[in-house]
């Protein structure tokens, strides 16, 4: 029964170990501006396209005639 006890204990505290590795990778990250000044996508801030946004919604404006 020891032996058992052994292999679930290990289990566990290698199962922690993944979880504390994953927290940490995922509050590591940073994160996406969206919405950021007014507009519904994402703006690229470096390289060529630098300013252009992403995923933009454009909503078609209704004529009142």
């Amino acid at each position: 029964m020891l032996e058992r006890l052994k292999d679930l204990i290990a289990k566990n505290f290698s199962n922690k170990e993944i979880e504390k590795k994953n927290n940490t990778l995922l509050r590591s990250r940073k994160e996406v501006e969206i919405n950021a000044n007014g507009t519904s996508g994402y703006t690229i801030k470096e390289g060529e396209h630098k300013g252009t946004v992403l995923g933009h919604i454009k909503r078609e404006k209704k004529v009142i005639e």
